[in-house]
């Protein structure tokens, strides 16, 4: 009787092995070196200067301040707004391999100022959700990156920057650091958005028509023998909800439908005054595969008909948001994030689409990255009333660095 041999693993498989149980270790490692009071400080501190759309310099040079404090080389990079340059730091393995980008954006909007608070849950104030407290989650990310040693190849980018915030924004200094080349080989955005992993979204943007009248405003008994610019306005807004109408049949199976919407009207000063001028402003939002220009040219032909029928002149004015986005699966920026995430919650998260737009779609569309959007737990963007949920700043800030940790892979 013969006894044969145990099988003796593959080298193959024990590099495999034990590539999986380092990995392991420089997760924990990444884990722990997250540090909740640190994290929560520099986001009080970020919060702490007002930053609303073209004014944001002042929380720019704190970031530049706390970064230069935790021993950054921190790079000042106009990109087309001089007024605040955007703040980039590279943090190196010393090892080739790909380079993961957090970004954000300093700029709140322009609705006033609310200090920042803290309490044993939640911190509080302007910029809590959108996004200061996002950007101190990715600063504690590259911190956590840095006390653990973990990142063995590759290299992290962090962005900031401002002029996000549409109307009063229009995004350029973003588009100036793509096309000067700070970009990554994918990006996480710590929005305020995690209940999917989003891959696709709509293109948006905003308009506003001002109809007019030739003479002045007057008393309505009075009033001349003019178009009336209320009346004017709701057969533009009828012919702008038939619009909308034929859009709902324009449907992409992640994204949505196509829409045009009217939201605000405005004019007059009294009730009997036969006012000179009406403002409408809505979006128009669109599915990855429709063309912007095709969309802007629809509401100017749209707009043009009605100023020719009622003889009166309108003029529109069109603010590009963001442009529509899809990512293509597999990526590894996908792959890694899913790992991470699963890591950390159990299972994978669901994949959908982004109900916004934001920074995600312009590294899609002008980049040409993966670009995916998750942020922290947290309510009141575009208000006074923002807060964020601490806990989940500190799972953001795990989240991103082991993300990093898979998606630049380790030394072979």
């Amino acid at each position: 009787m013969t006894t044969e041999p145990l099988p003796v693993a593959s080298k193959s498989l024990t590099r495999d092995r034990s590539l999986r149980a380092r990995d392991s270790k420089a997760a924990t490692r990444v884990s722990h070196s997250v540090h909740r009071e640190r994290l929560s400080k520099n986001a009080l501190r970020l919060m702490a200067e007002y930053s609303p759309t073209g004014n944001a310099g002042a929380a720019a040079d704190v970031l530049d301040e706390l970064l230069v404090e935790e021993g950054f080389d921190v790079q000042r990079v106009e990109a087309g707004h001089p007024k605040a340059p955007a703040v980039v730091v590279r943090f190196e393995s010393g090892e080739p391999g790909p380079c993961l980008q957090f970004d954000g954006h300093l700029d709140t909007v322009p609705i006033g100022f609310v200090p920042p608070a803290m309490d044993a849950h939640q911190i509080t104030g302007s910029g809590a959700a959108d996004m200061k407290g996002g950007i101190a989650s990715a600063v504690e990310a590259l911190l956590a990156l840095r006390d653990s040693n973990t990142l063995q190849s590759g290299s992290v980018l962090l962005t900031a920057h401002e002029l996000h915030e549409c109307p009063w924004g229009d995004g350029h200094q973003l588009e100036g650091l793509i096309e000067a080349g700070f970009v990554g080989d994918g990006v996480l955005i710590p929005e305020y958005f995690n209940e999917c992993l989003p891959l696709a979204g709509r293109g948006g943007l905003i308009w506003a028509a001002e109809i007019k009248r030739p003479g002045s405003p007057i008393h309505e008994v009075n009033r001349p023998d003019e178009p009336s610019v209320i009346a004017v306005a709701a057969d533009l807004i009828q012919k702008l909800k038939a619009v909308d109408q034929t859009l709902q049949l324009i449907q992409h199976p992640v994204a949505g439908r196509e829409s045009l919407f009217v939201g605000r009207i405005e004019s007059g000063r009294i009730y009997n005054e036969f006012p000179q001028t009406c403002r409408l402003e809505g979006t128009r939002r669109w599915i990855p595969g429709t063309s912007q220009d095709e969309v802007c040219d629809q509401l100017r032909d749209l707009v043009d008909q009605c100023a020719a029928k009622w003889d009166v002149a309108i003029d529109l004015k069109l603010t590009l948001m963001r442009d529509a986005f899809q990512m293509d699966l597999p990526n590894s920026l996908v792959t890694a994030f899913q790992k991470s995430y699963t890591s950390i919650s159990g299972a994978e998260l669901t994949l959908g689409a982004k109900p916004f737009v934001d920074d995600g779609n312009v590294f899609s569309s002008l980049a040409g990255i993966p670009a995916i959007t998750h942020g922290p737990l947290s309510g009141g963007a575009h208000t006074l009333e923002e807060w964020s949920s601490i806990d989940d700043l500190v799972r953001v800030a795990t989240l991103y660095a082991m993300t990093a940790l898979e998606f630049c892979g380790p030394s072979t």
